[in-house]
């Protein structure tokens, strides 16, 4: 059954959380008519990749092109009276080659974590029934109350403004009949005009008075709009778009799934919050303006009108300055002179008229120190400590996605200058950020706004092997940085369970499979270089040293490092084996045999080599030459080995190895992935193979049993790789 015929299995409200991830930019009609189509195809790719790669790249731009075709070709085939679905599936076409041609990575990786987080609703449907936030409800009910509100003031304003003119007209009237009664002779005439002009007086002055309480009821509206507003704004971008920054750090770990509210949704709060805000800033001004036109002195009546002015120009300018945004962000380990990408977009950029004068946003390079100056002055530096090339873009208006975003595709960094290194400190541990900056005008021009944000911390290097300790730092900063700290202030212990979990996030992202509960105790063990209870204590702490600064004992490497190196090889060489469970990996060698010795001859499991970095080695059982069990190791393979043969390829080769651990044979779980022959280049010559075979080493001078030790005296090809566990070698013949 295809995963999505299991998702439609599903209770409705997992199925309305599903259709939400997919967003309006990809129709759930596609999901449904490309089910198996879209499955074979990114169902096994990883979620986490380096999205600037051009490999990536490439296989996002193959899957945009091969999607379109199929749309097309699916139209065509369905049923003649399906005619809304061939409409949906054509225009769907459309719009991804519109969407995403100059793009296509964003639509590859949004489906790949579609799909991943399809498999979690799978797997956990109970914990997949999100709830209805009852602050997104208090959101939508404050707008449209909002609204509402807006319309009200808009509608007094306006009978305000219509009260004033005739107010005016009848002053004027007043004044032409004093005029007028100056000039009357008959004493009678004008005694009954000064009577007139008394009465007129007075309908004047109850009508100030009354324009007087509906111009202080207008002003109370707006006083409560402005707090109103203020209250949906807060949350609006204090909580839901905070929220979605600080899963982007999150999502820098490999992190998916979505948050409470997507950020095409939080856009659409923003602009209504903007066009609120506006026009209710419109509506103080007129208000201040026809007050001064009537030219009345209210001495006992204190004036909010322009205390409400500046509250309302404060929200705006908070709205406007928070809501310009890295939607995507650069690479957090950077290398020189590398091409790189990242994109901004300002998510009020429908409104207020921003979107027709395209503003031009700059991107430099600034130090921890930097960034924690424009922190504090909320002003953007003028400094840098880099030079960046392909480094200034326009904003433009998309009229499909209603975004207002810049996409810098061909950014490099030539130079970065360093700051002096304290103690221990290295290049790896030094943390750096982008700064975009913009600024531009709003309405009518009169008011303009200088707005700049702060990419996550990145981490500049020259040479692939500064790697590594870079993810290090990235990794730790990602997973327990506070959104309000001082940049780029992280603690220096932390919760060994916070950061097993950022561990097995980063872990799965990268090869597709959670670390088991066992997989995790065992990291904890080695973190820590002791045993300990299961399930460890929520109070035990791990400090930045022992994660990876401190070598693991008789090693020469740290524990991050040793994780980062089996999370490596797993994801270029060991991806399927490790999805389909066939590969434990994480566990202690004593543990491992402990398992094998219940088992009969032939029995293996795969682990990573505690002495090798990148190593997996097969723990077997063999039988000694008194007939005992025996396990064996054979040297643990790295990279540079699957380069030349798979692992899969390896396990086939060796003929004494029968079942994987507990009793799977070898055949099932491995054969799938194995290397078909493949045909010779030359018919003329006969085609030979590269194979692995098992030859006992001088520390396990051990035969078979029946069998004569004749291969004793042969040597490992590679003695430097020798480990301290004694075990079986392998030789290849061609």
């Amino acid at each position: 059954m295809s995963l999505w015929a299991r998702v439609n299995q599903l209770p409705q409200p997992v199925l309305e959380q599903i259709r939400y991830i997919y967003g309006n930019s990809f129709p759930i009609e596609v999901r449904h008519y490309l089910a198996e189509w879209i499955e074979d195809r990114l169902l096994n790719v990883p979620v986490y990749q380096h999205e600037q790669d051009s490999a990536y790249e490439q296989e996002a731009a193959t899957f945009l092109n091969q999607l379109i075709n199929e749309l097309e070709r699916t139209a065509i085939n369905l049923p003649e009276d399906n005619v809304t679905g061939r409409i949906r599936l054509n225009e769907s076409a459309r719009n991804f080659r519109q969407l995403f041609s100059h793009n296509p990575v964003q639509l590859y990786s949004h489906l790949i974590n579609c799909l991943q987080r399809e498999r979690q609703c799978i797997a956990y449907p109970e914990e997949c029934v999100n709830v209805q936030d009852p602050e997104i409800a208090e959101v939508i009910n404050g707008l449209q109350q909002l609204q509402m509100l807006v319309r009200a003031n808009e509608n007094d304003n306006r009978n305000l403004v219509k009260d004033y003119e005739h107010l005016l007209l009848e002053i004027h009237e007043i004044t032409k009949n004093k005029a007028q009664m100056e000039g009357i002779d008959n004493a009678q005439l004008r005694e009954h005009a000064r009577a007139a002009l008394a009465q007129q007086e007075r309908n004047v002055n109850e009508t100030v008075t009354l324009i007087t309480g509906k111009r202080l009821n207008l002003v109370d509206n707006f006083r409560k709009t402005i707090q109103l507003t203020s209250q949906v704004q807060e949350k609006v971008l204090h909580k839901y778009l905070t929220q979605w920054k600080i899963n982007q750090g999150f999502a820098g770990n490999g992190a998916s799934g979505m948050s409470a509210s997507n950020l095409d949704t939080i856009q659409a709060w923003c602009e209504n919050l903007a066009e609120i805000i506006w026009n209710t800033k419109d509506q103080i001004r007129l208000a201040m303006k026809n007050k001064s036109k009537l030219n009345i002195e209210e001495p006992n009546l204190p004036d909010f009108l322009p205390q409400s002015l500046v509250e309302v120009t404060n929200l705006l300018k908070s709205l406007i300055t928070t809501t310009f945004i890295i939607e995507k962000q650069p690479p957090q380990v950077m290398k020189t002179n590398t091409r790189f990408a990242a994109t901004v977009r300002l998510l009020i950029g429908n409104t207020l008229n921003i979107r027709m004068s395209n503003p031009l946003v700059r991107v430099s390079i600034i130090s921890e120190a930097q960034a924690q100056a424009t922190q504090q002055s909320n002003k953007a530096s003028e400094q840098s400590c880099g030079e960046i090339m392909n480094n200034t873009g326009n904003l433009e208006y998309n009229e499909t996605t209603k975004q207002l975003s810049v996409s810098f595709r061909n950014m490099q960094l030539k130079k970065i200058k360093r700051a002096e290194k304290k103690g221990t400190e290295s290049v790896m541990d030094e943390k750096f950020a982008l700064l975009f900056q913009s600024s531009f005008a709003v309405g009518h021009g009169d008011l303009v706004f200088s707005v700049w944000t702060i990419s996550l911390p990145v981490v500049v290097i020259v040479h692939g092997n500064q790697e590594p300790q870079s993810w290090a730092t990235i990794t730790w900063d990602n997973a327990f940085a506070d959104i309000n700290r001082v940049p780029f202030h992280v603690p220096d212990k932390v919760s060994w369970n916070l950061l097993a979990e950022a561990l097995n996030t980063k872990f799965r992202a990268s090869t597709g499979r959670s670390m088991t509960p066992e997989n995790m105790h065992f990291l904890c063990e080695k973190a820590f270089r002791a045993s300990l209870q299961y399930p460890v204590s929520n109070d035990l702490t791990i400090t930045w040293s022992q994660f990876c600064k401190e070598p693991l004992p008789d090693r020469t490497f740290t524990f991050w490092e040793w994780f980062y190196a089996a999370m490596k090889v797993t994801r270029e060489h060991l991806r399927g084996p490790w999805n389909d469970g066939s590969i434990v990996g994480f566990i202690h060698k004593s543990k491992a045999e402990d398992y094998l010795l219940k088992c009969p001859r032939g029995t293996f499991l795969l682990r990573f080599s505690d002495s090798e970095l990148g190593g997996i080695t097969i723990a077997w059982v063999n039988e000694s030459n008194d007939g005992q069990p025996q396990i064996l190791h054979i040297q643990p393979f790295t990279a540079k080995d699957f380069a030349t043969r798979s692992l899969s390829d390896r396990i086939r080769d060796f003929e004494d190895l029968f079942y994987l651990y507990p009793n799977k044979p070898k055949n099932e779980a491995f054969d799938r992935y194995t290397t078909p022959p493949g045909q010779p280049r030359n018919r003329n010559y006969i085609p030979s193979e590269v194979r692995a075979v098992l030859m006992p080493s001088n520390n396990n001078p051990i035969s078979y049993p029946n069998t004569p030790n004749s291969y004793g005296h042969l040597q490992s090809p590679d003695a430097s790789r020798d480990t301290p566990t004694s075990g079986y070698e392998t030789l290849f013949w061609t």
